[in-house]
């Protein structure tokens, strides 16, 4: 078992360092280096060709759209581009890149020195990009056993769909003096990049599927030390809550390992979901180790100043702009707008009251129940089989009078259940508040004659007794009476 150490005693000897290299897929409706087609979910091996192969003879083409992509991404990440630079050969072997090397970018970048700043917890931090480059994706490995990992594996199966994707590779500079907000930085660093390549519709950033993932690279440092400690990289990270959880487990495991005086091994990690814990990959190589050279098939990459300022004009509104403008929109203090950052909503709620929902119906759903059920699944809240047309569906019900708060808790459990939309899950569970004055009467009458002691009272002007009844009445009728009609009728009855 993994000797880990608690969290507080991590940061009373140690200081972090965090290394981000973030890799986006980009939404090209081709390959990076060929015409084959990019679409996800496609029969394996069905979109390839000689190129993306590796085919003895096969001569790559880059993709237009995929360099203009990175360009933009660059200028978001208020990044230099480069004026010139070249893609290069990255040698190494892996049975998913077919070529024995990964058509790469390596001493030329097409944008480097940028950064980006974030607010977490109420302190702001500076995140500097030392590059963003393009790259091809590799294929994808099935391990096929009872582990679903290579080790102990019947054996593995090879889909070729994936390699030759456009990959943008956005890497950090270390990055210190985080403290203990260590995992929730990274988090927030994640989660700006998603929601930037949303914005500059390159990418549909679904981790889930791997279009987004982040290899995390810590190290502790002894306090005081002038020098970064050795890092582990725990490898293809592929969601908001893994990386915070990655990122916390290796500052325990470091940090256990370093007090015993051990010695931090240079290497890449893979995190384990269902432990939230890190393994043992393989050695980390060095630059030198992937024997980098001038691709000799593909021709500079020559952006002209033009053509780099008319990109500039298109750039979206970036996120920070965004949340104060939404903030004002939604008349959300700021301690709200963090609980909605924190659990990933902005988007989701942004489409909600794009729908017809109020803005503080669609946050309080949003932020409070479902978040709250996407936690206990272990999944992000867009993973959540449940659409922004649907929550401002139980919004309107709510509105309408049809449905309390504790009905549409029922529907949108009905919905996430796949039942089918909100008024298919409330004409179906019948759910709908009751309102008809007969059947109220009837079971406030009932509620009057068990309870005469109370009625009594309410009599006597003690109004305050009346939610003893009107909670008779909620009871009787499943909670789908109109609390206010009993009400009205409860002071009808008494007098």
């Amino acid at each position: 078992m993994t000797e880990i150490l608690d969290y507080d005693d991590v940061l009373e000897s140690f200081d972090p360092a965090i290394g981000l290299e973030v890799h986006v897929e980009l939404s090209t409706a081709s390959k990076m280096f060929c015409g084959c087609s990019t679409t996800f979910g496609a029969e394996p091996n069905s979109q390839t060709c000689p190129v993306c192969l590796g085919l003895p003879g096969s001569l790559p083409v880059v993709n237009a759209k995929a360099v203009e992509s990175a360009i933009r991404i660059g200028l978001a990440l208020n990044c230099q581009i480069a004026p010139w630079g070249r893609f290069a050969r990255k040698n190494y072997f892996y049975p998913d890149m077919t070529k024995n090397f990964q058509t790469s970018q390596y001493d030329e970048p097409i944008a480097h020195d940028g950064w980006v700043d974030l607010e977490v917890e109420g302190e702001m931090f500076r995140i500097e990009v030392e590059r963003a480059h393009m790259e091809e994706d590799a294929g994808k490995l099935t391990h096929v056993g009872t582990s679903g990992r290579i080790h102990g594996a019947e054996y593995s199966l090879l889909d070729y769909n994936r390699a030759g994707t456009p990959l943008i590779e956005i890497v950090t500079r270390p990055i210190l003096g985080t403290g203990a907000k260590a995992p929730q930085v990274a988090k927030a660093y994640v989660s700006h990049l998603r929601d930037l390549m949303r914005a500059l519709k390159v990418s549909d950033v679904r981790m889930e599927h791997g279009s987004l993932r982040c290899d995390a690279n810590i190290s502790l440092a002894h306090k005081g030390a002038q020098e970064l400690g050795i890092r582990t990289e725990t490898k293809n990270v592929n969601s908001l809550r893994s990386v915070e959880r990655a990122i916390t487990f290796e500052m325990r495991r470091q940090g256990a390992l370093l007090l015993d005086g051990g010695r931090v091994k240079q290497e890449t990690r893979h995190f384990d979901e269902a432990t939230g814990t890190t393994r043992s990959g393989r050695s980390k190589e060095e630059a030198q180790d992937y024997r980098y050279f001038a691709e000799p098939d593909l021709v500079p990459i020559a952006p002209s100043a033009e053509w780099i300022e008319e990109l500039r004009a298109t750039l979206p509104e970036q996120p920070v702009a965004r949340r104060k403008r939404l903030a004002t929109e939604w008349d959300a203090d700021e301690l709200a707008m963090r609980d909605i950052v924190a659990v990933g909503a902005m988007d989701m709620i942004e489409e909600t009251v794009a729908a017809g929902a109020p803005p503080q119906a669609a946050r309080k759903w949003w932020v409070g129940e479902l978040a709250r059920r996407a936690n206990e699944g272990g999944v992000e809240l867009e993973e959540l089989p449940i659409t922004p047309r649907d929550v401002a569906e139980v919004c309107a019900l709510v509105v309408s009078g049809e449905l309390n708060d504790k009905l549409a808790r029922q529907v949108f459990e009905g919905v996430l259940a796949g039942e089918g939309s909100a008024r298919e899950v409330v004409d179906a569970r019948g759910l709908a508040i009751v309102s008809d004055d007969g059947a109220l009467k009837e079971a406030v009458d009932k509620a009057i004659a068990a309870n005469p002691d109370v009625a009594a009272r309410i009599r006597d002007g003690k109004h305050q007794a009346i939610g003893a009844l009107i909670g008779q009445v909620m009871k009787a009728m499943r909670g789908q009476a109109d609390a206010g009609r009993v009400r009205e009728l409860v002071l009808e009855e008494l007098g």
